[in-house]
């Protein structure tokens, strides 16, 4: 991690002007190809859940304004990695936040993704034990084809991290897609970013 030189970044008018808004965040939504991800998912035994994620958490590390967060202090810091917070469901129909490392492997972070199902199916706790900044907020919404989506906010923790949601998969003429809304910082990350994202998350699940 390091800290970024306001004085010199190039994004320094663009920082101070939406830091300052009661709500800096804006979304948007789009649909990605599914069908290949699907078809490797289930011909290797895979999570399909686990595995987008996986190609997700890969994609948005490439970018590197969604490592930027905003600290306490107003100041900007750049990680080296960023992993994922999913929410998790549990039988009882509430659902919990989990704390999953950055990991190149899609072995190790499969394995990272069943050990916080388990805790969270053992606990009756929201939060996990750690609650990072380098993580992006992901949620799951598998019964919803939306076609764009909101966010409670508390505006006065004035959070940084992007928030990523997935939703039903879809299958016309034999394509299967599924809706992707990205809501992120407007200080920390514009529409070009957005769809460089979005660009690279199609090519990894194409893969």
């Amino acid at each position: 991690m390091k800290t970024i030189d306001l004085s010199t970044w190039k994004r320094r008018q663009h920082f101070e002007f939406f830091n300052q808004f009661e709500e800096p965040f804006y979304g948007v939504t789009v649909s990605v190809d599914v069908t290949k991800a699907m078809q490797v998912a289930k011909e290797k035994g895979y999570s399909f859940f686990s595995y987008y994620l996986h190609k997700c958490v890969l994609a948005s590390n490439q970018i590197e304004n969604f490592k930027y967060r905003i600290t306490p202090d107003n100041q900007v810091v750049l990680y080296d990695h960023i992993g994922a917070s999913a929410t998790i469901m549990r039988p009882n129909e509430t659902f919990a936040f989990s704390d999953i490392p950055y990991a190149a492997s899609f072995d190790t972070f499969s394995k990272s993704v069943q050990k916080e199902i388990e805790r969270i199916q053992q606990s009756e706790s929201l939060f996990p034990p750690n609650n990072p900044d380098n993580v992006i907020h992901y949620s799951a919404i598998p019964w919803l084809n939306f076609s764009a989506i909101t966010h409670a906010r508390m505006f006065k923790s004035r959070g940084s991290e992007p928030k990523i949601s997935f939703g039903k998969v879809i299958v016309v003429n034999e394509k299967k897609t599924m809706s992707v809304a990205i809501y992120t910082h407007h200080a920390l990350v514009d529409v070009l970013h957005i769809s460089q994202f979005i660009d690279i998350f199609q090519s990894k699940l194409n893969e």
